[in-house]
């Protein structure tokens, strides 16, 4: 049973990402707000953080279930596989205002929109985040192999397509055919080149 509620959780999650990031709900949201809809995104950043650890440390929390056996490998390829998805987590924010996407600075994120970027991380893949966070749950997996964590990485391999068909549809919203040649020319999360 705890495992369904895992996936459960998960999937309120995913749902509840997709909903409150897209454009259709935003512009409804403001225009019952008004000023206010400026504090949004930290309303929506703190949500979102709170539910996703709430997740974790429920996973956590369930007996555990090992699938594979702990060894000097599994626990060398989560750290190798952890640390390089945190590396392009890093990499992907370089390019954007921490304080504007976590929604610390206050601002309506309907009239002043991003600045679209091709350089560093996205020159390589469109959704970096998505691809560091796959490689964060994989090695988190493979640090400890429980069924647990292998929901964890299920969940999310489940939603990318979802999210990503989502994010997409958003921002060739926002960035029209840019954004449709820059969809052409890079692969959604895995590379093809390494050099930009």
């Amino acid at each position: 049973m705890a495992y369904f509620n895992l996936i459960f959780l998960w999937a309120i999650f995913y749902g509840s990402h997709t909903f409150l990031a897209n454009l259709d709900f935003k512009y409804w949201l403001r225009s019952k707000l008004g000023n206010a809809y400026k504090r949004y995104r930290l309303v929506y950043s703190l949500f979102s953080t709170v539910f996703f650890l709430f997740i974790l440390i429920y996973g956590g929390s369930i007996e555990k279930s090992y699938l594979l056996a702990t060894t000097d490998l599994t626990t060398y390829l989560g750290y190798m596989f952890a640390a390089f998805g945190t590396i392009i987590l890093v990499k992907s924010l370089k390019h954007f205002s921490l304080s504007t996407f976590a929604g610390f600075r206050a601002h309506d994120d309907l009239e002043e929109q991003p600045e679209f970027v091709r350089k560093g991380a996205h020159a390589y893949v469109r959704h970096p985040l998505y691809a560091g966070l796959l490689l964060i749950f994989l090695g988190f997996f493979f640090f400890d192999p429980i069924l647990a964590a292998l929901i964890h990485l299920i969940c999310l391999i489940i939603y990318l397509p979802i999210g990503i068909y989502f994010e997409e549809k958003k921002l060739i919203q926002l960035y029209g055919k840019r954004y449709i040649q820059y969809k052409k020319e890079v692969p959604a999360l895995f590379p093809t080149k390494f050099r930009a």
